[in-house]
This record gives structure tokens, C-alpha cells and sequence, in this order.
């Protein structure tokens, strides 16, 4: 079947009927679902972690998504001159050094660009939260576990090994830590060897709602008593000649502002024409909140709800009605037992593809109603991948940190290149400036291939 040429790159959908919606989250809805109640585990963001082109470092990445400082340039890390988009959001070396993240050199060479960025943003959250970040300080390592998600794994490995092998097949040598480098669980094992964390440890791959279904997951490890703390988020580095060439073939990148990099990305602006690519890591520390008034940890916002669906459709194409992103965010808000009103920031998806900005909109409304359509301040939406790019299977973990930052700082980071309204895509998209507000509550939307859709609620903490 010939893939469309306005193909969306990660699955969404438009809502068109709202009892739809109600039947499908009413028959999908978890058991955990049902409002919480008063002995339930609180958990609680106690670290942050961040690699990103736009700074390495949360202070730094939110500071850049503040300013709406794109991180999009020029490719280099490949010959992109014969590509149709030869634009991205790489992580340079001159802000990243992998050897400043690692106990372990040997463990530099032997892995992959994702896991490097993946054990640089787990450190971070552990040194944030005040807790150990070794084998040897970590305190309670049992009770600590490692969720983190990925679309890709170790493409780069894939790509140069498998380069190797074809330039020789007759004679066939390629790196030992093939395998191991491409796996896609390796980043979670690896923070593991590098930081002592002796739980619940595993990778997610969901496309890109990898990072949001692995913090979600994460949350539930530490409701049912399995662990104190998890860290969780995604990592990617897709920075690849095969990655491009596969998406670009898909049309589904934009191929228009390759003079312009740092225009490439508009979500939800009537110009837009495709995604931009980006690479890096978002890990944050989830942790029970008993856990942490015990040691006196600061606490940036409460973790209270996560809803996870499939379209169960088509591997590419949106479903009819948009059922399932819609659904998603009704299971995460029914879960926390939160009024929808008290909710008033999405940090959305947003990829700037002709139909996830419409969709996701369209799915928006569906679930908030006038409270949406109002435009008073009551709910605001904004896509942040306009600075960060569209880090694909990290982006959970990177938006996360921004939901979570945005609910501490009292803050919300703009939607930049937003410059000709659509009137398909009609809400409060924070344009181009940020905008400081009392942020009560904030979700964080993600989608992915396949028809998997995430929503993760955060909201602000309170004793």
C-alpha cells in the first residue's frame, strides 16, 4: 500500500464524536483507574535530567524553551547534502561530553549515542534529587528501579555495523558490542551498571509515546510498593543517514525551511509541512512521597495521573473519531480524581504535521469542552518542539521535565514560529512568548506508530 504523502509522523486522530470517546475509555479503563483514595501512595518529582541541543541540564533546557531558542541547525554529524530535509536538532559535542557521564570509560566506547544520552539525563536526576549516583553512594539501590523508553535503540550501531559488514561480507567482523549496543532495553541496563539502581529495571518501545508509557509505568511500580523510586523518561539519537532517509521517503519531515533551520518546526501554525528531528534524553526521578518528606527532598510537583491506549486501527493512519488520544487523557484525568478545571496546561504533542496538531486539537475539545474553546486563560496548550525538535521516542521524558518545570516556575514555555493562525487549530497556543501563570496542572501528551497514545498528569504539590 502506498503510504500517503501527508502520512502524519506519529499516529493521531481526529474526535468527532464524543460518546465515542466515553464508550471507548469506559470499556478501557484500568482498575487503577477509579479516583484515588486517602491511603493510596502519593508519588512525587524529586529529580530532573535533561539532554537536549537547547542545553544539557534542566536550568538551561527550560531557560532555552522559556526564550524560544530553537536548537534546529544543519545537520553535521552525516553528509545530509542529498537529502530532502537537511535540517535537525543535534546535541553538540562542544555542550556534551559522554566520558564527564560515565564512572566507566569502557563503558563509553562500548555503547551507543542513545545510552550515553540516557545515563547523562539518569545522573543528573539523581545528583538533583540529592541521592547517590554510584554503585557505592546510591542509598537503598533495591528500592530504586529504571524505566526508560526508546523508539530506536542503538541505530547508529545498527547503521555503522551493518556498513562494515557489507563492505566485507565475504570476510564478516563487526564490533563485539554490536548486540548489546543496539538493544533497545541496553540504556535502562546500563544506567543500572552505572548508578547501582537494583529495582525494576527495563526499556519501553512505544514509538514516540515511549518516554510518557515508561514514566506512567514507572508511577504505577511505586503505587503498588514494588519500589520508593524510579527513574524514568527516554532517550533517542536517530541522527542517522537510514533514519532520515526513511522518514524523508515517508514525507513525513519538512523539506521547506532548509535555508531557515530554526523556522523548520512550527506546530499548529498554518504553514507548517513536517516534523523536525531531534535527539537527547529526558529522565526524571519519581519517588513516594513518604520516601521523600523522610529525607527532606524538594519537591517540584505530584505525579497523579497516566492513561495509555491503542487506536488498534492501522500501524500509520489516524482512527476514526479519534478515539484513542482522547480516551488516553480521560484515564489519566480519572485517575487523579481532579476536576478537568483544575487542569490548565497541556504540553502537547504537537509535532507540526498537517494532521497531529490538527487531531490532537480536535481531541482537546473533545475531552475539555468550552473550558478549551474559551481562550481565557483557563487551559493552554503549547509544543515545545519547535525549540527541542522532535526527539521521537525521548520526547516523553523531555516534555515531562518542561510539564513538571512549568508547574514549579509558575511558567509556560511558547509555541514558537507560530506566525498565520489555521482555523482548524483554534485554541491558546501560547504564541511565541512564554507566559508566566499559577499552573494548578499540567499533561503531557504523546503518540506514537502503531496507534499508542499516552497522557501523563502532573500536578502542583501540596501537603
Amino acid at each position: 500500500m502506498k503510504i500517503a504523502t501527508s502520512l502524519l509522523f506519529c499516529t493521531t486522530f481526529a474526535v468527532q464524536n464524543i460518546s465515542t470517546v466515553s464508550a471507548f475509555s469506559t470499556t478501557n479503563t484500568r482498575a487503577s483507574t477509579t479516583a484515588k483514595s486517602d491511603e493510596s501512595i502519593r508519588v512525587v518529582v524529586t529529580g530532573l535530567g535533561v539532554v537536549n541541543g537547547c542545553g544539557v541540564g534542566h536550568e538551561d533546557f527550560f531557560n532555552a524553551c522559556l526564550e524560544g531558542k530553537s536548537s534546529v541547525r544543519n545537520v553535521e554529524r552525516f553528509d545530509i547534502s542529498k537529502m530532502p530535509c537537511t535540517i535537525g536538532s543535534e546535541v553538540p559535542d562542544e555542550i556534551f561530553n559522554p566520558l564527564d557521564w560515565f564512572t566507566n570509560p569502557k563503558n563509553v566506547k562500548s555503547n551507543d549515542r542513545f545510552t550515553h544520552f540516557a545515563v547523562a539525563a539518569a545522573r543528573q536526576a539523581l545528583q538533583d534529587s540529592g541521592l547517590g549516583d554510584t554503585p557505592e553512594t546510591l542509598e537503598d539501590p533495591a528500592r530504586i528501579g529504571c524505566m526508560v523508553g526508546t523508539a530506536f535503540g542503538g541505530m547508529e550501531t545498527f547503521e555503522t555495523q551493518t556498513l562494515k559488514l557489507a563492505a566485507k561480507p565475504d570476510r564478516p567482523k563487526v564490533s563485539p558490542f554490536t548486540i548489546p549496543a543496539l538493544l533497545g532495553n541496553t540504556a535502562s541496563g546500563v544506567i543500572g551498571i552505572e548508578t547501582g539502581c537494583q529495582g525494576p529495571n527495563y526499556g519501553v518501545t512505544s514509538a514516540c509515546a515511549s518516554g510518557s508509557h515508561a514514566i506512567g509505568e514507572a508511577l504505577g511500580m511505586i503505587q503498588s510498593g514494588k519500589v520508593d523510586r524510579m527513574l524514568a523518561g527516554g532517550t533517542e539519537a536517530t541522527m542517522t543517514p537510514l533514519t532520515f532517509a526513511g522518514f524523508c521517503a515517508m514525507k513525513a519531515m519538512n523539506t521547506k525551511y532548509n535555508d531557515n533551520p530554526t523556522g523548520g518546526s512550527r506546530p499548529f501554525d498554518a504553514g507548517r509541512g513536517g516534523f523536525i528531528m531531534g535527539e537527547g534524553a529526558g529522565v526524571i526521578l519519581l519517588e513516594s512521597l513518604e520516601s521523600a518528606k523522610k529525607r527532606g527532598a524538594k519537591i517540584y510537583a505530584e505525579m497523579v495521573g497516566y492513561g495509555a491506549t491503542c487506536d488498534a486501527y492501522h500501524i500509520t493512519t489516524p482512527a476514526p473519531g479519534g478515539r484513542g488520544l482522547a480516551a488516553a487523557m480521560e484515564m489519566a484525568i480519572e485517575e487523579s480524581g481532579m476536576d478537568k478545571k483544575e487542569i490548565n496546561y497541556i504540553n502537547a504533542h504537537g509535532t507540526s504535521t498537517a494532521y497531529n496538531d490538527k487531531f490532537e486539537t480536535m481531541a482537546i475539545k473533545s475531552v475539555f469542552g468550552e473550558q478549551a474553546t474559551a481562550n481565557d486563560g483557563s487551559l493552554v496548550i503549547s509544543s515545545t518542539k519547535g525549540v527541542t525538535g522532535h526527539t521521537l521516542g525521548a520526547a516523553g521524558g523531555i516534555e515531562a521535565v518542561i510539564a513538571v518545570k512549568s508547574i514549579s516556575g509558575g511558567v509556560v514555555p511558547p509555541t514558537i514560529n507560530y506566525e498565520t493562525p489555521d482555523p482548524e487549530c483554534d485554541l491558546d497556543y501560547v504564541p511565541n512568548k512564554k507566559r508566566e501563570m499559577d499552573v494548578t496542572a499540567a499533561m503531557s501528551t504523546n503518540l506514537g506508530f502503531g496507534g499508542h497514545n499516552a497522557a501523563i498528569l502532573f500536578k502542583k504539590y501540596e501537603e
